[in-house]
């Protein structure tokens, strides 16, 4: 059936609404995205490149520096979400209790951490991870240590710090999802649940953690695609990714190809798919984990 005049007016000026946000995501996001693939293929310093082929992906494979930056990022990754995401479980099932007193104040607590100044809380996580800072303080007041542990001089103590700041800044963030979801399951299933005499761990693991699925996936693509591309964190906390690019990210080795080395836009470019691709890969695994399974 023909369309009207009035209905193509209605659709003509429905587009006429979203073209200023189309053009504007034509521009910031659609044509940066098609320029740095181009460049991915481009070779040369600076400004002066030429295409060259796959060289680019050639070179990854035989670069030391990014292949220590990928184990770093995925250490990073298959560590801290685990441990950030069931912390956020645990501390939403325990704040969901309403006989719990002072909820409310735990609840902002846990959370504040996550609007707070980025810059500020790396400068205190540094200053308390310093050979004279007051972690090593409090541990040999407490007789745990007889030295000072260099934090931030060692390579794997530089990991663990990298890996509590992210899991202090970011595990209450995940908690509100969790808690929000617990708060629309019917009481009901519970109450059945205790009458027949369930104990509260299988509650716990028999009705919440599958009524929360969906929610639990979601904290996990977007807390996967957050890690692999951590950066902040290694630039403030340990100088730059180190010591000895212990904490180099692909992030933060990205930057420094682009800023800080005679500019490599091109190679940038192409460890910055990388991280797509990973990001497209772990997406694609955890949703095919998390599906539905029929007979």
């Amino acid at each position: 059936m023909a369309q009207s005049g009035y209905e193509r007016s209605q659709q003509v000026n429905g587009w006429l609404f979203v073209l200023p946000a189309l053009i504007l995501l034509g521009i910031f996001m659609i044509y940066p995205i098609i320029w740095s693939l181009w460049m991915s293929f481009q070779v040369g310093r600076g400004m002066n490149f030429s295409f060259g082929g796959f060289t680019n992906i050639m070179r990854l494979t035989q670069d030391p520096v990014f292949l220590r930056a990928l184990s770093n990022t995925l250490i990073f990754l298959a560590i801290q979400v685990p441990i950030m995401l069931i912390l956020a479980l645990l501390f939403a099932n325990a704040l969901n209790d309403s006989k719990l007193w002072g909820r409310s104040w735990f609840r902002t607590a846990i959370f504040l951490p996550c609007v707070t100044s980025l810059v500020a809380y790396s400068v205190v996580f540094r200053s308390m991870f310093a050979q004279d800072g007051i972690m090593n303080e409090m541990l040999m007041a407490l007789q745990i240590i007889d030295n000072p542990i260099p934090w931030l001089a060692d390579p794997f103590w530089a990991k663990v710090v990298i890996i509590s700041a992210i899991t202090w800044r970011w595990t209450g963030y995940n908690m509100i999802f969790y808690l929000a979801a617990m708060q629309n399951i019917d009481r009901s299933i519970y109450e059945a649940a205790k009458i027949d005499g369930v104990p509260a761990w299988a509650r716990f693991w028999y009705i919440t953690v599958p009524m929360l699925k969906p929610v639990i996936l979601f904290t996990t693509v977007i807390s996967t695609i957050g890690t692999l591309q951590l950066f902040d964190e290694p630039n403030l906390i340990t100088n730059q990714g180190g010591p000895s690019d212990a904490t180099l990210t692909l992030s933060l080795y990205i930057y420094n190809l682009s800023f800080r080395f005679m500019p490599s836009f091109g190679y940038a470019a192409t460890v910055s798919y990388v991280i797509v691709v990973l990001v497209g890969i772990l997406t694609l695994i955890q949703f095919l984990v998390a599906r539905d399974r029929r007979a």
